[in-house]
């Protein structure tokens, strides 16, 4: 493989391959194991393991042919043809979280992977602050504080596009429809709080603890008024506000999804208050 010196990229280390392979060949989201195979293939790049798991099988198959050849031309070339856009048509929420991880990774080379799917140089990055602002700075610090899986879930798509008035608004959507399945109530908001975690008249359907001291009560009050704290000034603002009249930083939403978080993980452990 010969590559004119001007064009020469300098090969990959061992932790950056590892990197590149583990985004590319995601067990949930990434190439199947015939996409991979098809891919190298495109890429003249032999697969010395075809059986091995998708992320090692990558990874041994591009680190042997850049030992060989000593060049990492190959493997940007392997991006570019597995990141092709015009794959993505239907799917580009997938093309964009893929390219802004690998950007996270391909900072630190002094590369970016564009949105028309060339990589070409660029700054390097000298940090993870630094990577992190190339690529999905929200997704990744939602990933660090462990975030519930029920905010992602709902809003995934609108955290991919850094669209954090609307993530925001998706994922307080996804209070009322866990509230809702907990409780049978069809209502909403403030009305749909009061039928779930309401105690004036009877047992609360929903009870993030046993109730038995006045503390418990106390707890449960508290949840349900920030429950209505939520809804009354973040949910009902975005609901009537137009996005370019209501700024939403990434600070702001940062702190909103994580206290979504936290109410959802507090009604993992809810119960039935009126069994």
């Amino acid at each position: 493989m010969a590559v004119a010196t001007r064009n020469r990229i300098p090969p990959f280390d061992a932790a950056t391959l590892e990197a590149i392979a583990k985004v590319v060949a995601d067990t949930e989201r990434g190439l199947t194991g015939t996409q991979i195979g098809h891919t190298l293939r495109q890429c003249n790049i032999p697969d010395i393991e075809p059986a091995g798991t998708k992320w090692r099988r990558l990874v041994n198959a591009l680190a042997t042919f850049q030992n060989e050849h000593q060049v990492g031309n190959h493997v940007i070339m392997f991006i570019t043809e597995a990141l092709a856009p015009a794959g993505f048509t239907n799917e580009p929420e997938r093309f964009e979280e893929r390219r802004q991880a690998l950007n996270a990774i391909l900072s630190f080379q002094g590369m970016e992977l564009g949105t028309d799917g060339k990589v070409r140089r660029t700054r390097k990055a000298t940090n993870l602050d630094d990577a992190l602002a190339r690529a999905n700075r929200l997704k990744e610090e939602l990933r660090r504080r462990n975030v519930h899986a029920e905010v992602i879930r709902f809003c995934d798509a609108e955290i991919i596009a850094n669209n954090y008035f609307h993530a925001v608004f998706e994922a307080m959507k996804s209070i009322s429809s866990r509230v809702r399945q907990l409780s049978g109530e069809t209502s909403d908001g403030a009305k749909l709080v009061d039928a779930a975690f309401g105690m004036n008249a009877g047992p609360p359907k929903v009870a993030v603890n046993s109730l038995r001291t006045e503390t418990e009560k106390g707890e449960q009050r508290g949840f349900a008024a920030l429950l209505k704290g939520l809804y009354g000034t973040i949910r009902n603002p975005l609901g009537h506000e137009a996005k370019i009249e209501w700024e939403m930083t990434e600070q702001d939403a940062l702190d909103i999804l994580t206290t979504i978080s936290l109410i959802h993980r507090k009604l993992d452990k809810a119960v039935d208050g009126s069994a």
